[in-house]
């Protein structure tokens, strides 16, 4: 029967905790009887991982997987309680510590190829033997990334994409255009984006719906096993929104949507402030025209940053003209 009763970790009831930010709680030790030459710590972790395989050789006739893999370490801190007289005896036993984020640490995150995790775990040893341990995750919002730096390129505030369309049999010709308006191009975790969108349909069908999405794209680097370095890129989708809108032929509509974003969630960043990993954004907007299989997409690129910042971005326009295409 193992000396330790119970380890337990008290911490508050904060949902995310913010880089530069700090943890006061508690370590409660319930002895059933004395323990000699106790080690007792409470240590917090921060460390990003990642691992995906790719084919070795393309040409060759065999497959053969290479892996890559990498690891970071964003913050790893200890502290160690000193015992009087070198022993604790039975009974329950409480030890406060104190930890401090650092301010440029990356925000939790999970992806299938990577992740960002932070955990505190509370350790009861003797002898160099583990008698308990007790390990809490902790969701953190980080701060990183010079937004100021990304503003003149990111400032894209509305984009308007143009799908040019040939149907029944190349007698007809038309064209949808999808123009999204947005009033600032940053925005903070848990933060709503509000948007309007401007359908202009020059086709004799219907345009029935616009399907919006807040996509993260996200560039992850690795090494294989030789010391090889690589990377890849991998495009998700954070939150979607259908909006019906049954524009008519030769018909135009404006549509007001909000997505609402997620907390936490890694800020616009690079690989030299994250390590391993580098986060953008997009917000996106798809529509189907009725009778074919064209789609028409505009892309909106947005900085998420994790506090409000106030800097006066002038408004640009982008116009894409995709080329024509027969249904």
């Amino acid at each position: 029967m193992s000396t330790v009763r119970a380890i337990n970790l008290v911490l508050p009831k904060i949902e995310v905790y913010l880089s530069c930010s700090s943890i006061d709680d508690q370590l409660v030790l319930n002895l059933r009887s004395t323990l000699v030459d106790p080690v007792v710590k409470v240590e917090l972790v921060g460390k990003g991982c990642l691992r995906w395989f790719e084919k070795d050789n393309p040409i060759l006739d065999y497959e053969k997987n290479m892996a890559f893999t990498n690891q970071a370490v964003y913050v790893f801190k200890a502290e160690n309680f000193h015992m009087k007289d070198g022993w604790l005896d039975s009974g329950v036993h409480t030890f406060g510590f104190h930890f401090s984020f650092p301010p440029s640490i990356p925000s939790t995150f999970t992806s299938k190829i990577g992740s960002i995790s932070y955990l505190v775990q509370g350790i009861c040893c003797s002898c160099q033997i583990v008698l308990a341990k007790e390990e809490r995750c902790l969701l953190l919002q980080g701060t990183a990334g010079d937004h100021r730096k990304h503003m003149k390129e990111m400032a894209l505030l509305v984009v308007e994409a143009r799908k040019n369309v040939v149907y029944f049999c190349c007698f007809s010709h038309g064209s949808v255009v999808l123009c999204i308006s947005l009033e600032k191009s940053m925005f903070c975790p848990g933060e709503t984006i509000v948007f309007m969108t401007d359908i202009s349909n020059r086709t004799n069908n219907y345009v029935r719906k616009v399907i919006f999405a807040l996509h993260w794209i996200v560039l992850y680097r690795g090494f294989s096993s030789r010391g090889e370095q690589h990377s890849l890129e991998e495009q998700s989708e954070v939150t979607r929104l259908e909006s019906q809108t049954d524009t008519a032929p030769s018909e135009s509509m404006r549509v007001t949507s909000t997505l609402v974003l997620p907390k936490p969630m890694p800020v616009t960043s690079t690989l030299g402030e994250n390590k391993i990993m580098a986060f953008r954004y997009e917000v996106v907007g798809t529509t189907d025209i009725a009778c074919t299989t064209s789609t028409n997409v505009s892309r909106v690129p947005i900085i998420i940053a994790a506090t409000p910042e106030h800097l006066s971005v002038e408004q640009d326009t982008v116009t894409v003209h995709e080329n024509e295409v027969q249904v």
